[in-house]
């Protein structure tokens, strides 16, 4: 029977792996790039938005840890459809789930495979900063002419 540690990686690879929604967006509504200087991730969000706000497509360029483009995977996975308020609903809800242990949000169940981050403060910003790029970009959306 696996070890904790060992369920834990290879759904963490996994979720990796997949890369749901890494590349380029060929004409982009907004777009952010987000480090995190303490361990050198990188991520950049594309999206291209509905008229409603909502995310038609989204796009993730991730250079950095397999935390991070576990969590920018989920976000290609789940975030079509979502509006801003959504996200920063599902990223608030994260930080509660890494700081607290709490469950993973409803509706983003591939969240709970970074239950075992709880404990770990040094790698919340590495789960967080793909959800934190995605708002920005949202954010900075030019206008539409």
């Amino acid at each position: 029977m696996p070890t904790a540690a060992e369920i834990y990686q290879q759904a963490i690879k996994s979720l990796a792996a997949e890369a749901t929604g890494h590349g380029a967006l060929e004409s982009p509504s907004g777009r952010a790039v987000l480090d995190n200087p303490l361990c050198g991730d990188c991520v950049e969000m594309q999206v291209a938005l509905a008229g409603d706000g909502r995310i038609r497509a989204l796009a993730h360029d991730v250079k950095g840890c397999l935390l991070c483009r576990a969590a920018a995977a989920a976000i290609g996975k789940h975030a079509p459809g979502a509006s801003l308020t959504d996200i920063e609903h599902i990223g608030a809800q994260l930080t509660i789930m890494l700081r607290e242990g709490s469950p993973a949000p409803a509706d983003w169940d591939e969240l709970a495979v970074f239950a075992p981050v709880h404990g770990h403060p040094s790698r919340y910003r590495c789960v967080q900063l793909p959800f934190e790029a995605l708002a920005a970009a949202m954010k900075r959306v030019d206008p539409q002419p």
